[in-house]
């Protein structure tokens, strides 16, 4: 995975100012937190996908299950509830807009770090 400097920007412009909001290079690719918390980030895969990446939380997945280009992260064969990928042509601004929402009004729930 690698980094991907143009959906990084279109995070940039959507997020805004926030107060404790923080870039941070993890999972391949650059995340964004907000008060510690993971809520977005955004890579390119080794097959050259761009997409993004939501922290939603468990008790947000079925919302985020809903969500324009929702694809659920797996690893190990395992879902990971609350993750969610989006691909670059599923992330219209105004779904880019939702998935944000709900990612920081997680974190927003979340004691900060």
């Amino acid at each position: 995975m690698a980094i991907d400097e143009d959906l990084n920007d279109r995070l940039r412009s959507h997020l805004g100012n926030r107060s404790g909001l923080a870039e941070k290079r993890m999972m391949g690719g650059m995340c964004f937190l907000l008060n510690g918390h993971m809520i977005c980030g955004a890579d390119r895969t080794k097959e050259g996908e761009r997409r993004f990446i939501f922290r939603v939380g468990k008790n947000n997945h079925d919302k985020g299950s809903a969500l324009p280009g929702a694809a659920p992260m797996v690893q190990g064969g395992r879902v990971m509830s609350g993750l969610f990928f989006v691909g670059d042509d599923d992330a219209s601004d105004e779904a880019l807009d939702a998935w944000l929402d709900l990612a920081v009004s997680n974190a927003l729930t979340l004691k900060p770090k």
